[in-house]
């Protein structure tokens, strides 16, 4: 089975979350994704999060760096330098998310890459994008959700700042370079030149914010925190039931009409108040009140079963150890089973998008720092003789280990 992507040779220069994630995506696609690392350090995420597994790296980055191969090279070493220029050549993608600037001072920018390689698609993410006032501030995920208005909408009214748990701005960084990535590389087709792809978390977290944009500049007034309730429709949040909160979206006529046969309160149809949406989002508040008044009588689990009978979607909440679980999570492979050359048997997310006619496959589980190294240079032509030089010209570990500063 030939996978979408299996011609495509990605060099991912990145580390932490936003980079490591969008070649994720293109390796789980088929690509030849080949992770440069420093010598020794490797990409931060291996040392991080707060528990150990059986082997020194975490967690977070077994999520992040399957399908791929690493190889170390110390960029800051003239023969290590040479050793990438070589891999550069006959790559299709790379993607590096260092702080603008950085890149060109380590001489592996888009503008000298691309002399060597016309057709080379560079993907560039960074904290506020190559350009603009703000492009040399360093950019976390953090930083991105607080600078972009999306901390004061989250939370309730009243209480402090709340970020996304969810790194909405890093993850959300990689899926749009790898849409940038994907339109340039078919846009290669047509021209057979290579371009720059410029992503930032500042742009991800902004171009997420449809609603509450729409919001202001229709209104005129700045969007403030909602807790679970959403901008556009009423009801269409969490409620509290007898035994424990459970959501429920009733988000057009039909559906608020059938709600209210649910818990036998008709007479809300016609109340003034609720007529109809834009009544519902201004009333909001008093509307839930309403319906919790009704939802008291009866547990989470008995309304999620009567309102789904009626048609109104409705579920319950579920934490990380339920949703994994789930018959669904369990019957659309959401769970998959990796081995893994220290860890043994590890769980990973599955696939969230399907492909029917090429579906994807684990081929690497994450990769051991500088597992591959040998291997891949070989494959560009590299003897055994040449890549022995190398390493005693300390392309492959050197005393250049500091890591520069990254974008997330």
């Amino acid at each position: 089975m030939t996978l979408p992507l299996s011609r495509i040779k990605v060099l991912d220069v990145s580390q932490i979350m936003a980079g490591p994630f969008c070649c994720m995506l293109l390796g789980d696609m088929g690509a030849d994704v080949i992770k440069v690392e420093t010598p020794g350090i490797g990409d931060q995420t291996r040392r991080s999060m707060g528990f150990r597994l059986k082997g020194a790296d975490s967690g977070g980055f077994l999520a992040l760096n399957r399908n791929k191969r690493s190889i170390e090279i110390d960029l800051k070493n003239p023969a290590g330098l040479e050793a990438f220029y070589a891999l550069v050549k006959e790559a299709d993608v790379l993607v590096e998310n260092n702080r603008p600037g950085v890149a060109a001072r380590l001489k592996i920018d888009y503008e000298t890459l691309r002399q060597l390689n016309p057709r080379l698609v560079y993907a560039s993410i960074s904290g506020f994008g190559q350009t603009g006032p703000w492009a040399r501030r360093p950019g976390l995920d953090l930083i991105a959700q607080a600078m972009t208005g999306v901390m004061s909408v989250m939370g309730h009214p009243g209480e402090p700042p709340v970020k996304s748990a969810i790194p909405l701005a890093d993850l959300g960084a990689g899926l749009f370079a790898a849409y940038g990535i994907l339109s340039a590389v078919i846009g290669r087709g047509l021209t057979g030149e290579g371009q720059f792809v410029d992503a930032s978390l500042f742009e991800t977290a902004l171009g997420l914010s449809v609603w509450e944009s729409a919001e202001y500049w229709g209104t005129g007034q700045v969007p403030t925190p909602i807790g679970s309730a959403n901008r556009m429709s009423a009801p269409y949040q969490a409620v509290r039931a007898s035994d424990r909160p459970f959501v429920i979206g009733a988000a057009n006529p039909k559906l608020w009409t059938a709600l209210c046969g649910v818990i036998g309160r008709e007479d809300l149809v016609r109340d003034a108040r609720f007529t109809d949406n834009v009544l519902r989002i201004r009333n909001r508040v008093v509307l839930i009140e309403e319906l919790e008044r009704e939802f008291a009588r009866r547990t989470a689990t008995e309304w999620v079963d009567a309102l789904l009978a009626a048609g109104v979607p409705a579920a319950p909440i579920y934490d990380y150890a339920e949703a994994l679980a789930s018959e669904q999570a369990v019957a659309r492979n959401m769970v998959l089973k990796i081995q893994h050359p220290v860890e043994g048997e590890t769980r990973a997310l599955g696939f969230p998008v399907k492909l029917g006619g090429t579906p994807q496959q684990v081929r690497h589980p994450a990769p051991l720092l500088g597992q591959h190294t040998e291997q891949v240079l070989g494959e560009i032509g590299m003897t055994a003789e040449d890549i022995a030089a190398l390493r005693r010209s300390g392309a492959f570990g050197t005393a250049h280990a500091a890591a520069d500063a990254t974008a997330d």
